[in-house]
């Protein structure tokens, strides 16, 4: 059983909307409150579930909201949808964020010539598992595309949950090419196109669309890991013309944002305690299966 638990508040798919997080009754914010790294040698991640495998909702950490929520993203006055493009079906990984991780907009990279975009960094879970809005995934890094997303660094990390079955066979990104054949091409395929049923331009990528390996990947998360730092240690402004970051937090040591007053969970009103065996179906399979046939 996890130490941290989901609870929402509002009717789903709407925009009142909200997924808080809470550790024993407090509301905690899974930007800044849980770690990054969940084991001592910092091979392990925590990662951030926003948006369940096959599902379109655009959930997303609400960074500029109080203890900073999920929610789902709004545009032109309605809640957002990601559209299924064939042959996908929403999103084909459980899609989510590190928490405790920021790309920096007053920041250009060096290599993608882009700043960053202003949100912790994305990460897609390849595993088995469907997983379900706040879970927090204990997961390695395999891998990162640079996507190019108006001008700015949008990073996609590829990671597996270290309980999967494929876990102790993905190691780096070359694993994944080799036991998920057409994985990593199928996720370059969708960043590209997943906005065009929208009217916009097919997306591009820095390093020509490459998927870097896990080396590249790790110091991209520590880079932003340390911008992350440096903006709720109050060394970058929290709120400022290039960005607008709500950094209340419970528990990080050394922030001047730091909440000396509890918010306990049921100061939220009616709420839903999110049950992730809700769902389940005994017998149902809802894994990819990686195998060719010979004709």
């Amino acid at each position: 059983m996890s130490q941290f638990q989901s609870v929402a508040i509002g009717q789903e798919f709407t925009q009142t909307r909200r997924v808080y997080l809470e550790k024993d009754g407090q509301v905690i914010s899974p930007f800044h409150d849980i770690p990054l790294f969940a084991n001592g040698e910092k091979t392990v991640l925590n990662m951030i579930v926003e948006i369940p495998r096959w599902s379109n909702a655009k959930m997303e950490i609400a960074t500029n909201e109080k203890y900073n929520p999920i929610k789902q993203d709004v545009k032109k006055g309605n809640v957002r949808f990601v559209r299924n493009c064939f042959p996908f079906n929403g999103y084909i990984w459980n899609y989510g964020a590190f928490p405790q991780t920021w790309e920096d907009p007053t920041v250009t990279h060096p290599e993608t010539h882009a700043r960053g975009d202003n949100d912790p960094v994305d990460v897609c879970e390849i595993g088995s598992e469907i997983g379900y809005t706040g879970q927090v995934k204990q997961v390695k890094v395999l891998g990162v595309m640079a996507l190019l997303d108006e001008g700015e660094t949008d990073w996609k990390i590829l990671a597996i949950d270290v309980r999967d079955p494929m876990a102790s066979k993905l190691n780096d990104i070359d694993d994944v090419e080799r036991h998920l054949p057409g994985l990593v091409k199928a996720t370059r395929e969708w960043f590209k196109i997943y906005k065009m049923p929208d009217g916009k331009p097919a997306n591009e990528f820095a390093f020509g669309g490459e998927c870097k390996n896990k080396a590249f990947a790790t110091q991209v998360i520590h880079e932003t890991h340390e911008a992350w730092e440096r903006l709720i240690q109050g060394v970058i402004p929290a709120k400022a013309d290039t960005h607008t970051i709500e950094v209340t937090n419970v528990n990080v040591e050394n922030s001047p944002y730091k909440s000396s007053k509890p918010f306990h969970k049921s100061e939220l009103g009616q709420y839903t305690q999110i049950n992730p065996n809700d769902s389940a179906v005994k017998g149902r399979d809802d894994a990819w299966y990686y195998v060719s046939a010979r004709l």
